[in-house]
């Protein structure tokens, strides 16, 4: 039995390893100009429009500023009960979508569990497995990202492995089961296309993104499997789209962008930041 807080993998790494350097990378990547240019706002609306996001987990130098668009949109937003980060499993390290039920840590502090929702969602196919997260970074790298924009946040991390498209239809039938009732904010991390030329990752991440935006989970899986597509996260993804299938949302594309826009290289690994949001009220109609 795995005890204490799980202990971050990639601190000093992917990010910077002291609270306070942390702190000034975090801003960096919001006041970059490649990210939404400004600091959060400190004034947040009394209603939450972000439901759920699609967002970047490589070293912040290069998809930080991406990523921030979405958390700039959370900062604006009446803070949500508890975050679900659906993460990559890059190590094979488990065959079941795994949680996590013990607290988090960071150079920021310490990130709670929602071990009431961790209970709901272990459901088979989805479990604790507290060793597949030893190493694994996608999940980690938002978890700065939370501790700055929100309070006090709760979160949930689920690790979802790679498999069939009806294995992850049953991971996204566990976590809409789950989440009924709970004002919960659903991310999902991954990277786009790696090391290819930037151009041809243009073209390849917009097809997924196309169907990202249609919140199409069966198009996306398709059209990564059928195109190839380097996407490491498609199974968190086409998780919350079938998760969230049911819902009326409005999807946006915040930014795409690649590695090679921070420094020169031939090959480059794509960036994209999409909200799905609460539809803005349509006009009165007229009768």
């Amino acid at each position: 039995m795995v005890s204490g807080p799980r202990r971050p993998a990639v601190a000093g790494q992917f990010y910077a390893g002291d609270g306070s350097s942390l702190a000034r990378q975090l801003e960096s990547c919001f006041t970059d100009a490649r990210g939404p240019g400004a600091l959060p706002a400190r004034r947040r609306s009394a209603s939450r429009k972000v439901v759920a996001a699609v967002v970047p987990h490589a070293g912040y130098p290069y998809s930080g500023p991406i990523a921030a668009h979405v958390y700039a949109r959370v900062a604006a937003d009446r803070p949500p009960g508890t975050v679900v980060v659906l993460g990559v499993d890059h190590y094979g390290a488990s065959r079941s979508a795994s949680l996590s039920a013990r607290p988090w840590l960071t150079p920021l502090g310490p990130t709670p569990v929602d071990t009431d929702l961790v209970q709901a969602l272990s459901v088979a196919p989805v479990e604790v497995d507290e060793p597949a997260h030893t190493r694994e970074h996608s999940i980690e790298v938002q978890l700065p990202f939370l501790e700055y924009v929100l309070p006090k946040p709760k979160f949930v991390p689920l690790q979802v492995p790679h498999g069939s498209f009806r294995f992850l239809e049953e991971v996204a039938r566990v976590i809409r089961d789950a989440i009924v009732g709970r004002d919960v904010l659903l991310l999902a991390s991954t990277d786009f296309s790696h090391y290819i030329p930037a151009e041809e990752a243009r073209r390849l991440d917009r097809l997924a993104i196309d169907a990202i935006l249609a919140r199409d989970p069966a198009r996306l899986y398709d059209v990564v499997e059928r195109e190839r597509i380097s996407m490491c996260g498609i199974a968190p993804t086409t998780v919350l789209l079938s998760a969230l299938a049911s819902q009326r949302l409005a999807s946006k594309l915040l930014r795409w962008g690649h590695s090679g826009e921070v420094e020169p290289m031939a090959d480059v690994v794509g960036y994209a930041a999409i909200v799905l949001e609460t539809p803005e009220p349509g006009p009165p109609s007229v009768k």
